[in-house]
């Protein structure tokens, strides 16, 4: 039987997860669903998660080099960019390049995030894709499909995507990638995945089968792992 994980959040570290988390509700006009001493929770009108967890010792990433990399960023869909990020700035975030449909910015953690032109999206700002730098976007991409039974509806010079039930997680080539090297403080993780499995044993053996790492860290619900590129994950139950 093949093991299937779904994918449930994406979890940013900060030290200040308050002020990143409630950067981010008010930019994009998502709910805020967890607020606690660990956690801050955010969740799309579609039903999709953002989740900021503390981290006090966190070092933010130095977009674009690699020596402190962003690892992971979110992309963000808005109908007016230029608007959005003048608003962004005004709430904490610092502009950092323009492209042709899109303003790349940093949030008040210093995570690197972009906001892209779509048309028809309304006031509240849509989530189109978690993204991952690595340096064989091909390779990633299938591992994540394969593991969670989402579909790579693009794979091209640049980078590849995954897809299903409206989520979509996107693979950006990086000639010089950087991996983390979690748990080592000096290249530490930026961001994580959560992905739920029905069983944590069967879910690591797939996620092992298909190249993923175990690592020492868990708990009675979760473990750790780390992809073929160096990103942690979590497989939760």
């Amino acid at each position: 039987m093949t093991v299937t994980a779904r994918l449930d959040l994406a979890i940013f570290d900060a030290a200040d997860i308050e002020k990143v988390g409630s950067f981010y509700a008010e930019l994009t006009g998502w709910d805020i669903v967890r607020n606690d001493s660990d956690r801050f929770g955010i969740r799309t009108p579609d039903g999709q998660e953002v989740e900021f967890q503390r981290a006090p010792d966190h070092l933010a990433p130095r977009w674009p080099g690699q020596e402190h990399p962003q690892q992971i960023h979110l992309d963000l869909q808005i109908d007016d960019p230029e608007t959005a990020a003048r608003r962004a700035v005004a709430l904490g975030a610092t502009r950092l390049a323009d492209g042709p449909t899109w303003i790349t910015l940093a949030d008040p953690a210093g995570h690197p995030f972009d906001l892209c032109q779509a048309d028809g999206i309304g006031p509240v700002m849509t989530l189109f894709a978690v993204t991952f730098d690595v340096a064989d976007a091909s390779a990633l991409a299938r591992f994540y499909a394969d593991l969670t039974g989402m579909n790579v509806t693009y794979d091209g010079p640049e980078g590849a995507l995954i897809s299903a039930g409206g989520r979509n997680v996107m693979f950006q080539r990086i000639s010089d990638y950087n991996p983390p090297r979690w748990p080592d403080p000096v290249y530490p993780q930026q961001a994580h995945l959560d992905l739920v499995v029905d069983d944590l044993d069967a879910g690591e053996a797939r996620a092992l089968e298909l190249g993923a790492s175990r690592t020492d860290a868990g708990g009675e619900r979760f473990r750790v792992f780390t992809d073929p590129a160096g990103h942690p994950f979590c497989l939760v139950c």
